[in-house]
């Protein structure tokens, strides 16, 4: 997270013009971020919001990384690599599929839907790991195409999920620092297990599918069906 020596050097008002590619926004989160990280200071956290915002997607921005295999649950494919201290990546969510509740590793997590409708469930933290315990849902919220959300492990854990039957969702998702791994837990006992939750790269032969280094990969873990929030 930034701190008192990483302050931010953007006004609101000097966030570059809507953004009427990916490349564009691409190349405003760039200036927007400079050499930094996305941390304590809120503004620069809500300039960023404003910027995933304000692009209005477009398939023929982002197709060629949505790569996906049927059957997959998901995939996670690298966009940019920004500035080293964030990275941009496309998920592609099978129908009715849904991640593992999981954290971000201390980072920050902004996504921008892309197609589809996507539902967000959001968990508090379990209050006692010697205790182990149901997790607390503490609300759910649909998403629709062009919508923002924004997650960090201050707020709590949370679970995406498609909830078509019928058509895959595409997301956008920064990350603030990148990272590699994470944690996943057991809703109704609130246990916790690392799990690998690495982007693959466009042009290897295995980038279509999940990463799969582990027994605990975050796209092994069983899943049921997504059920829509209401």
């Amino acid at each position: 997270m930034p701190s008192a020596e990483n302050p931010s050097t953007t006004s609101l008002e000097a966030i570059p013009k809507q953004p009427a590619t990916m490349q564009e926004l691409i190349s405003s989160l760039n200036t927007v971020m400079g050499d930094q990280a996305l941390g304590e200071n809120n503004e620069t956290v809500q300039r960023v919001k404003k910027l995933m915002r304000s692009y209005v997607s477009k398939s023929q921005d982002w197709e060629k990384y949505a790569v996906y295999q049927e059957g997959a649950r998901y995939t996670r494919n690298l966009v940019d690599d920004g500035n080293g201290k964030y990275n941009l990546l496309i998920l592609v969510w099978g129908e009715n599929q849904a991640s593992p509740i999981h954290d971000h590793a201390g980072s920050h997590c902004m996504m921008k839907l892309l197609a589809g409708q996507l539902d967000e469930d959001l968990f508090a933290w379990p209050s006692n790991e010697a205790e182990k315990s149901n997790l607390k849902k503490n609300r759910s919220a649909g998403l629709n195409t062009n919508s923002v959300a924004y997650m960090h492990d201050k707020i709590g854990l949370h679970r995406i999920s498609n909830p078509s039957s019928e058509k895959k969702a595409v997301s956008l998702h920064l990350y603030s620092p990148p990272y590699d791994m994470c944690k996943v837990f057991d809703e109704t006992t609130g246990a916790a297990t690392s799990a690998n939750c690495a982007a693959q790269r466009l042009g290897r032969s295995d980038h279509s599918t999940c990463s799969i280094t582990s027994s605990s990969s975050i796209c092994e873990k069983p899943l049921r069906p997504a059920t829509r929030s209401t």
